[in-house]
């Protein structure tokens, strides 16, 4: 159950000294009076705690609840998976943000963008957050008596990419920041995208045979670094000029075919309260709304996607409506009539009261919010809360199945289209959509399909770019480029702009081109 890894979760903190092109406060700020090694020589098992801190880094703002920061940045705007959904689906077609904040309005009409942007700071010092507490961790772990400890070992590794896979897609370009160079107070030189994909890729193929295939829930497994792997591969030719469509194709695979998961029986469930028991998940984020409340989890989403003057709170186990996620038409226009579609993630809408079309992106009414993700349980009662226990299915089951699908699609050596088709008809019949035939199976139908299974999980800016469609002119959506009926964008949207904090800070570090 998730109360096993959040019981240690506020008990323990870490020390970051490493100077990595991030802010000053993070390179220097003490946040435990012991070190490190002296915390785990009093105590081996306070591993567990730190552990846990780590994996809270993705969802959670600070140690001592949702007021609380672990670096200067705003505690309730800049958590991890905020800034993911942020840049990757408000920034991308299908979610609008009508709250005008200055920043936030330019991702969500993907316009104006600086390096002086605060969303895109927040989601760097956070990628710089975790990767220097989990280097801090690996420089001690070897010198320290602890159970398990090539399996924790991995995990803190595994934790580690992911922050780093974070800062291949979204910026391009950093530090390589390790443990064998933690501590060291010069400037870390510049990574380039190619540097940071093959220590990813060299990284998750070292730890991938020593992860379990079965851990404590919210915790990585061999299926957890099979997933990132497969990311990393279906974006080879994006990331580095070459395509590795068959790398992903193995990998998604071997998720399918190896690991213990299997799709949930219902899609809502995926998205409810109760998720942690769900079969389909192979990686979660964790949130409890006692345990760890956070402004930055599942209840941005879920509490931003409501208001009480059109929506009903209780029915979604909220007691607040923020009132500022809606979906286009680029997004719920995919499933047709919403009227008479049998898809039930078409149903996923709240369109009573709202306008099909976004006229005006910062009027609540115009576009339909999403109920994907509530704050109900699936199966017995709830009380509604003001903070979600929802876990993020940042990886799942589906996503596999679709990855196979787009990787036989592009003629990737291992696949067999019959098994594609087979595996797109298991996702779509779970949501009483119509079957397909191998025919339908098309590049369009599956940027189309991904959309309709995954879009606000966190996939949606990148799919695009790796189908060709984010920027230029080609594909158009509401809002694109500050424009209703949507605009060209320039190719240098592609990534985003390296904050000029962090080149103040480390002067080895260059801008990307564009800005």
């Amino acid at each position: 159950m998730k109360n096993n890894i959040l019981k240690l979760l506020f008990g323990l903190v870490i020390v970051s000294t490493i100077t990595t092109g991030c802010t000053s406060e993070l390179d220097t700020k003490p946040l435990i009076e012991l070190s490190l090694e002296e915390l785990l020589e009093q105590d081996p098992k306070a591993v567990e705690g730190i552990l846990s801190r780590l994996y809270g880094s993705f969802a959670l703002s600070g140690a001592d609840g949702s007021g609380s920061s672990d670096i200067s940045d705003d505690a309730g705007e800049s958590p991890f998976l905020r800034g993911i959904i942020n840049l990757q689906d408000f920034a991308a077609d299908a979610m609008k943000n009508r709250w005008g904040d200055n920043g936030l309005d330019q991702l969500t009409t993907t316009s104006d963008w600086t390096a002086e942007n605060k969303f895109f700071r927040y989601l760097y010092n956070r990628i710089f957050f975790t990767i220097p507490q989990c280097n801090n961790l690996l420089s001690i772990l070897p010198n320290v008596d602890v159970e398990n400890k090539d399996v924790i070992i991995s995990e803190v590794r595994f934790i580690r990419a992911l922050a780093n896979y974070y800062l291949i897609d979204v910026f391009g370009k950093g530090v390589l920041a390790t443990e064998e160079n933690f501590g060291q107070t010069e400037s870390l030189p510049e990574a380039s995208r190619q540097e940071l994909f093959d220590y990813v890729e060299s990284e998750l193929l070292a730890i991938e045979p020593l992860l379990l295939d079965n851990n404590t829930y919210g915790r990585a497994t061999k299926g957890a670094a099979q997933m990132l792997l497969a990311k990393l591969y279906l974006n080879a030719q994006v990331y580095t000029g070459t395509a590795r469509y068959d790398d992903a194709a193995t990998y998604a695979n071997r998720v399918i075919t190896e690991g213990p998961y299997s799709l949930a029986t219902d899609f809502v469930s995926l998205f409810s309260a109760d998720n942690d028991t769900s079969s389909e998940i192979i990686f979660p984020l964790i949130a409890d709304s006692q345990v760890s409340q956070s402004f930055g989890n599942t209840t941005y989403i879920v509490n931003g996607s409501l208001n009480s003057d059109t929506t009903p709170l209780a029915q979604f186990g909220a007691t607040e409506g923020w009132g500022g996620h809606r979906s286009s038409k680029a997004w719920y226009g995919l499933f047709g009539d919403l009227n008479t579609t049998t898809d039930i993630r078409a149903s996923l809408f709240w369109t009573e009261g709202h306008n099909y079309e976004m006229e005006d992106y910062k009027e609540w009414t115009d576009g339909y919010p999403s109920v994907k993700f509530r704050n109900t349980n699936f199966t017995g009662t709830s009380l509604p809360s003001s903070f979600s226990s929802t876990d993020f299915p940042l990886f799942r089951l589906a996503d596999a199945y679709l990855m196979y699908a787009e990787c036989a699609v592009r003629g990737a050596s291992g696949t067999d289209m019959g098994t594609a088709v087979q595996y797109v008809n298991a996702v779509r019949t779970r949501s009483n959509a119509s079957i397909v035939t191998q025919n339908d199976l098309t590049e369009q139908f599956i940027i189309d399909e991904r959309a309709r299974e995954l879009n606000l999980e966190g996939h949606r800016r990148t799919d695009l770019i790796r189908f060709g469609m984010f920027t230029g002119s080609s594909y158009l959506w509401p809002w694109k480029g500050g424009v209703k009926d949507g605009t060209s964008i320039p190719d240098t949207y592609k990534l985003y702009p390296i904050p000029s904090s962090a080149i103040q800070a480390n002067p080895n570090l260059t801008q990307n081109p564009g800005f």
